[in-house]
């Protein structure tokens, strides 16, 4: 496996503060989103950035990387020191582990528990609702071995479909949980991102209107520009699922068209045809 600098990565300095440390990652993190990005493998670089500051973050884990030495160089052939397992807990005092899009070399620095070689049992998947994957929950679930017993565990905020989660971090024997978020009778989810259709009215949609359009944080106001088509789409930043950085939720506008079941509805319809001089289909061939 290959040797990966951090500090590189993040384009730190090994001595670089917290703060730095943050702002270089929310600087490279915004450049390289895959859904903004046109970066090439911006994907691939996204991950690489979030790994980086999964390390140097943690002040556990980026004591731990730091005594690896400066001898390394990004790309070179690597192997974790003899007795490394033995000299660092690594993630053990947490709940759970994120298995998610970390490389082979962070899993071989931080992915063992101290107390020796670990069994990872799979313990399927556990579904969630999208409220309880935004705001976080508490399940209780199985730990396998010698002394099976029942322990609670804080699913974060901010989880993900299809994430994997190890729990028992701590323990020779673990049980990893897949993500599972059930469907969302009014929001679809796509990775961080959240997306919800808002029915518009013909003179909301020409005049502009400000609507009221729920978010999972709570209900907030969203101005539909003037001239707005049914299927435009507008972005709330941050108002995704939590994570660094936040999902958007994504808004699209479906034009509503109020029903002619009356005379004056047909005859307000009658005014508008007579009136305007549009065709939907001047543009066809």
């Amino acid at each position: 496996m290959q040797y990966r600098d951090y500090y590189q990565i993040l384009g730190v300095s090994r001595d670089a503060g917290a703060a730095e440390i943050k702002r270089a990652y929310r600087r490279l993190a915004s450049k390289y989103h895959p859904d903004v990005s046109k970066e090439k493998n911006a994907e691939e670089k996204f991950k690489e950035v979030q790994e980086a500051y999964e390390v140097l973050k943690d002040a556990e884990k980026r004591s731990a990387y730091d005594q690896l030495g400066r001898n390394y160089r990004a790309g070179q052939q690597f192997r974790p020191p003899p007795g490394w397992g033995r000299e660092f807990s690594g993630s053990s005092q947490h709940g759970f582990e994120d298995l998610h899009g970390f490389s082979d070399f962070f899993s071989s620095l931080f992915g063992h528990s101290s107390r020796g070689p670990r069994t990872d049992a799979d313990g399927g998947e556990l579904s969630l609702s999208l409220e309880e994957a935004y705001a976080g929950t508490q399940r209780r679930v199985r730990l396998p071995g010698g002394e099976e017993r029942m322990v609670d565990v804080r699913i974060p905020a901010g989880v993900t479909d299809g994430q994997a989660l190890r729990v028992g971090a701590g323990q020779r024997s673990s049980v990893v949980l897949r993500i599972r978020v059930r469907p969302h009778p009014r929001f679809t989810l796509e990775g961080r991102d959240v997306q919800l259709v808002v029915p518009v009215a013909p003179w909301e949609a020409a005049l502009g209107a400000k609507v009221a359009v729920p978010t999972l944080g709570g209900t907030v106001e969203v101005r539909v520009p003037a001239g707005a088509e049914s299927g435009q789409k507008l972005r709330l930043r941050g108002r995704g699922l939590p994570g660094e950085p936040a999902g958007d939720q994504l808004v699209e506008l479906r034009l509503v068209t109020p029903p002619a079941t009356d005379e004056a509805a047909k005859a307000a319809y009658e005014r508008m045809r007579r009136e305007f001089s549009f065709d939907p289909r001047q543009n066809w061939p």
